[in-house]
């Protein structure tokens, strides 16, 4: 069947029949006039005729073909007589309802609202009557309250409190293509002088918010007329919880409410599907999982972008209070009793209590002149005292726990807020690992592509497996195989979001640590790909290679990262290829704040533990070099993202720093990483050496000139530079003081002048002239210590220079103190030159010629 265009078809066959048989039992009356009462006599045919229909449809699309039943039925109803012959040819050619509408006889709104109410469809009712023009809607809801008011039933109540249930949970349909078509119907047979006579260029079923508010008042008129109509204790819960949910969402609630969070919302789901399920009288009882969580999804998610009028919204307020005060003493005696928890009882405690917490909310925040604020008051008061009384029947509902069925349903079905469901679902523990579980994994798979959802998943996994609980082995595999299977389908970016993950809650061992036993293959996996990485070192494979290493580095980061640190430093020529591929995964910038070397981070510590100090050939210490430039200053890769694995402070902390010694058999090494890293991130914008600690570096470099002068003191097979080096080691110390210096401002002047009172005292340690390379450092703080006899040759003044008596200037060194000085630097030469003083009455200070002059 098509449920496209609304063609002659074997279901309006079936339809007419109705109708015709419907027509037989009314004769010699026309349909047209027909009375609520002759309804039950007449009706049943056509009844009969829609249940067939659905019937016939029920492995195909039976609710459509209702809902298209309907649309021709009204569209009848709102059809005008043609006027004219050519009028009725225009309804042909024009009217896609006019061919289908003709099979069925002429009748009024009875005939429809009878219909609707026979075949419960409240639901249906409420869609097509949203579909309509705002002023077509409302006057059809005018209709059929009046129609209600007539001879009110205990079945016209039912069904008006359902309608009136169902307007609140409507959201709309814009893709509905009969909806579209019905809309599009009502507004051609508005009259032409009517706002609304021209038809809308686009759909849509859920018209403005605004003219939805006077249609709840109007059923809140509908339920005053007809409230001394309501006798059952069901129907009375019903009307209260209504009126309380429509206060509540459509009065009380702020415009910008949070939605609840997802635990709270399946929770809420749980518990009405729970009491359906117990409720043999629900209409739901029978219904699939699947089906009862989509209903139940609308009754708990009933939202509002408008408000009530101040006028209705205390008109609400009345009618709750005299309604409370009128059944509230044989409602608390049924909730108090022994019978069970109906769907009725439920929505009435769980709408009153929603209502009084808001209605309290709205006391606090709402400005209210006396008289309705002592109104609110009396109505919180009257709720408050009834939900006291009644507290018991909430507090023990004792019901069953469906929670993940439910949550399962959703997320197969892909309902409202499945993702939400997805993060439940992958963080459950006690879940984990049923039948149900891995079946919905492994059917949804692709929904668990999400860096957080394999995080979680990896977390359940390695919880529930180190439990006491017995799990199929296949399972376990199972689950961790399509894990890691989501793993691989992210993005690089979201890979190392799962690495960091990892890296934070497992260490640098990975899913080693605590699933080595289901990781099989690993080693085998790790040869093969090193081996491909030796041998293809282009740029082209480096997105392959990338994703290579990305599969083994989540299993065990440690091994990866060492293996791949050994390989830049052996294999010739592979450092920056592979350095690529290391700052590929900036995850790997990871500080473990335990074990055996906390507060170092991880990259620093596989270097330190794999390569450092094991250099067999200076080719090695080249690369070595060179990899870590690449590792701080990584290289660009098209459509790569990259970030710097080391930072040049932490080089200087681990590979520098502590090497400063002539006797230390790295310290040449840690020169050229001194200075490589100093030249590298000379033009950084931020001042990284603050966070190296400057003047302790300045100190082991002063250490490190002043042992030159017992260079000769050490065993030979501890010199290890040369004193050539000392150009090299001056020329650091120069360049780290000048990078200190441009970056004064970062210092506080405080902290300023009391990291130099700290070097100033280290250096008394020291050789007088080491401390003079710091001349300009010192400026302005502290005075030029130089020996005493430098006084008696050079013009010196007492405001820059002060004396120090040193051992091995006594009378007569002068000139050696002054030599000294002027091989310092060429700027002290200089300075020296002019300062110095020669007797020429001295035959041997007058033959002395001074260096360079």
């Amino acid at each position: 069947m098509d449920l496209g265009p609304l063609n002659i078809c074997e279901e309006m066959t079936i339809l007419h029949g109705g109708f015709l048989m419907a027509e037989q039992l009314f004769h010699p009356k026309a349909l047209e006039q027909l009375t609520k009462s002759d309804w039950e006599h007449v009706g049943q045919p056509i009844v009969e005729a829609l249940k067939e229909i659905s019937s016939a449809t029920a492995h195909s699309q039976p609710f459509a073909w209702k809902k298209k039943a309907l649309i021709i039925i009204w569209a009848k109803v709102l059809q005008p007589s043609p006027v004219s012959p050519s009028d009725t040819d225009t309804r042909w050619q024009e009217d896609v309802f006019f061919s289908v509408g003709n099979m069925i006889p002429t009748i009024n709104h009875t005939v429809l609202f009878e219909l609707l109410k026979s075949l419960e469809a409240s639901g249906l009712f409420i869609q097509l009557l949203m579909a309509l023009p705002t002023t077509i809607g409302r006057s059809e809801l005018q209709s059929f309250l009046e129609h209600m008011t007539i001879d009110t039933s205990s079945k016209d109540v039912a069904f008006f409190l359902d309608v009136w249930w169902e307007m609140m949970k409507h959201k709309g349909d814009q893709q509905d293509p009969l909806l579209s078509q019905f809309r599009t119907m009502a507004h051609k047979y508005l009259p032409s002088s009517d706002e609304f006579s021209h038809p809308p260029k686009r759909f849509k079923s859920d018209p403005d918010v605004g003219p939805t508010m006077p249609l709840l008042a109007m059923l809140l008129n509908g339920l005053k007329q007809i409230q001394k109509r309501i006798l059952s204790l069901g129907m009375k819960c019903c009307a209260l919880a209504n009126l309380a949910d429509m206060l509540s969402v459509f009065a009380l609630m702020e415009d910008d409410t949070q939605e609840v969070s997802a635990t709270v919302y399946l929770d809420k789901l749980a518990t009405v599907i729970s009491v359906w399920n117990s409720d043999t009288q629900n209409p739901y009882h029978q219904q699939a999982l699947a089906d009862k969580v989509k209903e139940a999804e609308r009754d708990v998610s009933l939202t509002s972008l408008a408000k009530l009028p101040s006028e209705t919204v205390f008109m609400g307020f009345e009618l709750m209070y005299n309604l409370l005060q009128e059944w509230g003493t044989e409602l608390q005696d049924m909730l108090n009793s022994s019978q069970g928890t109906n769907y009725d009882t439920y929505r009435l405690c769980d709408s009153l209590t929603s209502f009084s917490q808001n209605l309290e909310l709205y006391l606090d925040t709402a400005s209210l002149p006396k008289e309705e604020r002592e109104v609110v008051l009396e109505l919180a008061k009257c709720v408050r005292d009834f939900l006291r009384k009644t507290s018991r029947m909430l507090n023990n509902k004792g019901l069953e726990d469906i929670t993940a069925s439910i949550a399962m349903a959703i997320i197969e079905q892909k309902m409202d807020r499945y993702m939400e469901m997805c993060y439940i679902f992958a963080s459950e523990k006690k879940w984990a690992f049923s039948d149900e579980w891995v079946a919905c994994l492994v059917n949804n798979r692709c929904l668990f592509r999400e860096p957080d959802l394999v995080l979680s998943l990896l977390e359940t996994v390695m919880e529930v497996i180190n439990s006491n609980r017995v799990i199929p082995q296949t399972h376990i595999k199972q689950v961790i195989c399509l894990t890691l299977e989501c793993y691989e389908d992210l993005s690089l970016p979201d890979k190392n979001k799962v690495l960091s993950g990892v890296l934070h809650y497992l260490g640098p061992k990975g899913l080693s640590d605590r699933l080595s036993n289901y990781l099989e293959g690993f080693q085998e996996d790790l040869n093969t790909t090193f081996n491909q990485l030796a041998q293809s070192t282009s740029e082209q494979g480096l997105a392959k290679a990338v994703a290579s290493v990305a599969h083994l580095v989540i299993l065990n980061p440690e091994v990866v990262v060492k293996k791949m640190c050994s390989l830049a430093v052996t294999n010739l020529g592979t450092h920056r290829f592979l350095a690529q591929i290391l700052t590929a995964f900036p995850a790997l910038k990871f500080t473990e704040e335990q074990g055996p070397n906390p507060y170092t981070s991880f990259m620093v510590s596989c270097l330190k533990e794999t390569v450092w100090t094991k250099f067999s050939t200076p080719k090695e210490e080249k690369q070595f070099l060179e990899l870590v430039s690449c590792l701080m200053n990584p290289v660009k890769a098209q459509g790569i993202p990259i970030a710097a694995l080391l930072e040049p402070d932490e080089v200087l902390k681990e590979f520098v720093l502590p090497f400063l010694m002539l006797d230390m058999e790295e310290v040449g090494l840690s020169l050229k990483l001194f200075i490589q890293t100093l030249e590298a991130n000379a033009g950084l914008e931020e001042y990284w050496l603050q966070t190296c600690s400057p003047f302790p570096l300045l100190f082991s470099l002063c250490q490190l000139l002043d042992s030159f002068s017992k260079f000769w003191q050490l065993p030979r097979e501890k010199r290890y530079l040369t004193l050539d080096s000392k150009d090299l080691v001056t020329h650091i110390l120069e360049l780290l003081c000048e990078i200190v210096l441009a970056n004064i401002e970062t210092f506080s002047p405080d902290t300023w002048a009391k990291s130099l009172s700290w070097l100033h005292r280290k250096l008394d340690q020291l050789d007088w002239t080491v401390g003079l390379r710091l001349k300009n450092f010192f400026e302005g703080h502290f005075k030029c210590e130089v020996p005493a006899t430098l006084f008696e040759i050079c013009k010196l003044s007492e405001a820059q220079w002060t004396s120090q008596a040193h051992e091995g200037y006594g009378p007569g060194t002068g000139l050696l103190a002054w030599m000294e000085c002027c091989s310092i630097s060429s700027s002290v030469t200089e300075q020296m030159l002019s300062l110095l003083v020669v007797n020429v009455g001295n035959p041997e200070e007058a033959g002395f010629h001074p260096p360079n002059s």
